[in-house]
């Protein structure tokens, strides 16, 4: 009679299982601390924003690159929209108006409205627009491009704003606003015309990501980038 051959499984293979699975375990756990403590409060890092060279309101050259190390908040509109592009604007001047009251310790914010509207909105009419505001033009840039397909791209495909002309040279489009920080990655996006809680949320954002700038140095680097995972893999 033959005998009965049970396989075993070698040690090395039950310790690397046992290994692993406490990896995994602890990966949970540590995921799941960071979901219900939040050591640090971070926003999601959406995608790469578009890279861009337009026009600004004073005519000169503003690109992607320019604003690198700059917190930007972003709009699109066109200079003869009539409502809802007022109460646009005055959702970019309150947001301006309240983190200049954060303790910014140097990060520069900037705010960016682009027109897609560059056949009737040039630097020059940018300009009248902006001064008519009371815009700061050190800080808040009006700018466009005039090559519509191209602009399309980028604000369409990259920014993921619509918009649409209509046969009456006027445009149907989406109220959208886009944070991106100064690594050029879309950190937020947000699509409405003035509601006061979607201004505080997007201040509270802006501040968000001043914390991670002047926070995320040295070892605290690797307690940001854990957050990101985290935020990104967390069950």
């Amino acid at each position: 009679m033959n005998p009965i051959l049970i396989p075993v499984t070698p040690s090395w293979q039950k310790n690397l299982f046992y290994f692993l699975g406490g990896i995994f375990a602890l990966f949970i756990i540590v995921a799941l601390l960071f979901a219900i403590f939040q050591p640090v409060k971070v926003l999601p890092r959406v995608r790469l924003a578009p890279g861009f060279a337009m026009l600004d309101q004073n005519a000169e050259k503003l690109t992607n690159e320019a604003l690198r190390g700059h917190i930007v908040l972003y709009n699109f509109t066109y200079t003869r929209c009539p409502a809802p592009c007022a109460e646009m604007n005055n959702t970019m001047q309150v947001i301006k108006d309240n983190v200049e009251q954060m303790e910014l310790n140097g990060v520069p914010f900037t705010l960016v409205t682009i027109s897609f509207d560059p056949e009737y909105d040039t630097p020059v009419v940018l300009e009248s627009y902006a001064k008519a505001l009371g815009a700061d033009s050190a800080n808040w840039y009006f700018a466009t491009l005039n090559n519509p397909p191209l602009l399309k791209t980028i604000v369409g495909g990259g920014f993921e704003a619509y918009y649409e002309k209509q046969p009456d040279g006027s445009f149907k489009f989406s109220p959208t606003y886009v944070l991106v920080d100064g690594w050029g990655i879309v950190r937020g996006q947000y699509r409405y015309e003035t509601i006061s809680s979607d201004i505080d949320r997007i201040t509270r954002h802006v501040g968000v990501l001043v914390e991670e700038v002047q926070k995320s140095v040295g070892a605290n680097r690797l307690v940001y980038e854990a957050a990101h995972l985290f935020l990104c893999y967390a069950p």
